[in-house]
């Protein structure tokens, strides 16, 4: 399965780097930065989730909530986390089954793809770049902004 712009953004619970159970669905009513990475503490997927961190106020802003999953364990989730400060969930998808069911894969093995969800649960906004992944936060408030200035909301 491809989750594609349009497409109702399929639930799912899994377990955070808290080691808590969430579930995409409690986020309704905001939109949702749900981003796919391949590996905790490797250069690219730390410059992504850095570029994350970094634009976390004004993600926050517009009434965004970034979720990052990879098949890394929720400690390591935790100790990526303190290691750079991120201010967002990190999640465990340790079998793959959420990366399956978004179809964030590519030939090579995991991919590095953004989706962005509406309030409503909707995918606006797709977002794969193996080779610039400190644009995902920027791709993001851009479809962020695009969507509220079609749907004529000025604040969230």
């Amino acid at each position: 399965m491809k989750v594609n712009v349009g497409d109702q953004a399929p639930d799912f619970k899994a377990i955070t780097d808290e080691g808590k159970e969430i579930s995409l669905s409690q986020f309704r009513g905001k939109y949702i930065i749900l981003y796919f990475y391949p590996k905790d503490n490797t250069p690219g997927c730390t410059r992504e989730a850095i570029s994350f961190r970094d634009r976390h106020d004004e993600l926050e802003k517009e009434g965004a909530v970034v979720i990052g999953i990879s098949s890394d364990s929720a400690s390591s989730h935790k100790g990526f986390k303190e290691k750079y400060s991120l201010p967002f969930i990190l999640v465990s998808d340790e079998g793959g089954k959420i990366r399956e069911m978004y179809g964030a894969k590519s030939f090579l093995g995991p991919s590095r793809t953004t989706f962005v969800i509406s309030p409503e649960g909707k995918v606006i906004h797709v977002y794969n770049s193996q080779i610039n992944p400190a644009r995902h936060p920027e791709e993001a408030l851009r479809a962020i902004r695009q969507d509220k200035e079609r749907s004529g909301v000025t604040k969230v």
